[in-house]
């Protein structure tokens, strides 16, 4: 195992049965955990994996998956908390049913989950908590109002776990990824007037000219969540090929 490994540590992660979650649970179990994917469709999971049928957006759903989680391994040290949806538009093209639901997902989802977690985490040696926020937390991007606000919640959020649970032993971190080649990136491109274009466009965005892997989030994660990391927390690895904080010359 490497200096990042999390070997014989047990892994929550949400939204893993694709896209980046899934990249994030092939990550920890090749470096030595035990993980366990909570996903509202797990058809998907990668079968190495124990996975629980969950709906963040539901207490009930998250607090039996946890418990599920907790009683098959003996105990919870890490959750990855990346569970979450898109959304478009200017503040007036969502309505209030819309910004309801993605803020349940997207923001109370990650306290769903980590509140679950917490009797477990607080037992543990090494406890860490990480969430999937963006490069949309940091940064004014067009047509993104709703998902904006809710990452920019995720982000607030981290803080403030951070502070609440430093003393009881848990870490807790965020990762905000660039425009990742996703499934979900995918869908938005298929519904663009001109897929080709808009991929262009998407990718020439970031400073080094190319989409996010899930695996290059997936090694951010890593290290965030691994002992190796034990004095960092209430912060943010940004994955985004330099977006958030470059200001490249147009050659």
């Amino acid at each position: 195992m490497g200096a990042m490994s999390v070997d014989g540590l047990v892994a929550i992660v949400t939204g893993g049965a694709s896209g980046i979650g899934a990249a994030i649970a092939r990550r920890l179990h090749e470096e030595g955990a035990q993980v366990a994917v909570l996903d509202r469709d797990i058809s998907g999971a990668d079968a190495e994996f124990t996975a629980f049928t969950a709906d963040v957006s539901d207490r009930a759903s998250v607090n039996a998956a946890v418990a599920a989680v907790a009683e098959k391994f003996g105990g919870i040290d890490i959750v990855i908390n990346n569970a979450g949806i898109g959304a478009q538009g200017d503040v007036a093209a969502n309505d209030d049913d819309e910004w309801a639901r993605v803020l349940s997902i997207n923001v109370t989802g990650m306290a769903r989950v980590s509140a679950a977690a917490l009797p477990w985490l607080r037992k543990s040696a090494s406890a860490a908590i990480c969430n999937t926020a963006s490069i949309a937390s940091t940064t004014g991007l067009p047509q993104r109002a709703l998902y904006s606000a809710s990452k920019g919640a995720v982000s607030a959020l981290t803080r403030a776990m951070a502070a609440d649970h430093l003393r009881e032993g848990i870490r807790v971190n965020a990762v905000n990824p660039g425009t990742a080649d996703t499934p979900w990136v995918g869908r938005l491109l298929d519904s663009a007037a001109d897929p080709t274009a808009e991929r262009a466009a998407l990718q020439a965005r970031q400073p080094h000219g190319r989409l996010v892997s899930p695996d290059e989030v997936a090694g951010a994660v890593l290290y965030l969540v691994s002992p190796a990391s034990g004095s960092t927390t209430g912060t943010f690895i940004e994955v985004d090929g330099g977006m958030a904080a470059l200001r490249l010359r147009s050659e």
